[in-house]
């Protein structure tokens, strides 16, 4: 009991730590998982097995940040930004559904970090050309990458999860959690519109000047472009194939990173010294954590009460796994909590087969997961990783901005998620 106490006060002290800034978001996750280990919550083995089980997601973001540096320095980013804004002839809003649209189609076919890797560089470049506040193009991009991950099978990690526990197919996602998907994305840009979209005024002179500008003069490095290009799309191509060739999406995006860089003739000092170690110990000093809190048997115990509360009612129980796991999600991440709520529906849905029908368990956990991610910054790898390369950039997003437009993004979103479950299948 006195340990569960004691990881409880580590676990939340963190939290406040981040959320107060008063120690960088890495340095508290490191000292929250260390400090679990020094005091016997976790021993070493389990810290490095904690890690070792999501190798796949830092090694997915070190090839791909890799990736972006390269293809950042041949100026195609900027490029693509005078096109669309030139395209929606500067109009602010339209310049955002624009962006949130061709985000939330890259995150459903695509790994959802990878697209904000890719948009996020776009935004804050348009964002500066038009005198406006970052902010507004960054959080709606992060809140589209989650909505529009929940669209397939593959297009986030926690998919993929819930498609092997529960043996669900990538059209059996399309049918079912597509649809939430589209509707979720109506909710953003409505929400975008009015709380940010109709302020936006950009002057005459700004839209003039943008539309009298040669994309083409960005363009610095042909060679280097045409050569991060066929990189880059065989590692897209490789991420689609992913279910048939079974190579690993770490491993593709490692892969395609080295050969880039051996042809670009990059030296290893220059391109590491560029990797985002702070969004990658973050992640580290989080996986200890969690482990911590699943050695404590504290969601097992959540679990336990879930399945005794909810028995014999299915429509309660399927609603409380979309909030609860919404709930985990915004403290654990998304991938934490698909895994571990995927093994809670293993016991629970057995109980319910005969009421109802037992996929709409996991549709309910890919509602809460995917949807759930947008509330806090920690609710999913593409939330640390946008406001990452925010920060870069100079627009500073710290834990309650984030969760005051997050939180009411996915309220809505789960409330929509819910309705649809209650229609479709109680």
């Amino acid at each position: 009991m006195i340990y569960m106490l004691i990881g409880l006060v580590v676990f939340f002290t963190v939290f406040y730590l981040m959320i107060t800034e008063k120690v960088p978001g890495p340095w508290a996750t490191m000292i929250g998982g260390l400090i679990m280990a020094l005091i016997g919550i976790i021993n070493e083995e389990d810290a490095l097995t904690a890690i070792s089980e999501r190798l796949e997601i830092l090694f997915l973001l070190i090839g791909m940040m890799i990736i972006v540096l390269l293809v950042s320095e041949t100026g195609v980013f900027q490029w693509f930004a005078i096109k669309v804004a030139q395209l929606v002839r500067g109009e602010p809003f339209r310049l955002i559904v624009l962006l949130a649209i061709v985000t939330a189609l890259c995150s459903a076919f695509l790994d959802n970090v990878t697209t904000i890797l890719l948009m996020a560089p776009v935004s804050i470049l348009l964002a500066k050309q038009l005198k406006l506040d970052p902010f507004p193009f960054i959080i709606t991009e992060v809140m589209s990458a989650n909505i529009g991950g929940l669209a397939t099978l593959i297009g986030d990690p926690t998919q993929l999860i819930i498609g092997a526990e529960g043996n669900l197919g990538f059209n059996e996602f399309l049918f079912n959690t597509a649809p939430v998907a589209v509707l979720s994305m109506v909710l953003l840009i409505a929400n975008v519109y009015f709380i940010y979209g109709r302020h936006m005024i950009v002057p005459n002179e700004l839209k003039a000047r943008i539309m009298e500008l040669d994309s083409s003069r960005s363009l610095k490095d042909p060679k280097l472009l045409k050569q991060a290009a066929v990189i880059f799309t065989l590692v897209l191509i490789g991420f689609v194939l992913n279910n048939f060739i079974n190579k690993g999406l770490a491993i593709i995006s490692l892969s395609g990173a080295i050969f880039l860089v051996v042809i670009a003739k990059r030296k290893p000092k220059e391109i590491f010294e560029n990797v985002e170690w702070e969004t990658l110990f973050f992640f580290i000093g989080l996986f200890m954590m969690i482990k911590g809190i699943e050695n404590l048997n504290i969601i097992n115990i959540i679990g336990d009460k879930l399945i005794k509360i909810t028995s014999g009612k299915f429509d309660l129980a399927v609603i409380a796994v979309t909030w609860l796991s919404a709930g985990f999600t915004s403290i654990i991440g998304n991938v934490a909590n698909a895994a571990t709520v995927s093994k809670i529906l293993g016991v629970m849905v057995p109980t319910f087969e005969k009421i109802g029908d037992p996929k709409a368990f996991w549709w309910a956990l890919s509602f809460g997961s995917c949807l759930g991610g947008n509330i806090t910054m920690l609710g999913s790898a593409t939330n640390v990783v946008a406001v990452g390369a925010a920060a870069k950039a100079g627009c500073k997003i710290d834990f309650l901005k984030f969760f005051k437009f997050g939180g009411l993004i996915a309220f809505q979103t789960l409330l929509l998620a819910t309705i649809y479950l209650y229609v479709r299948y109680m």
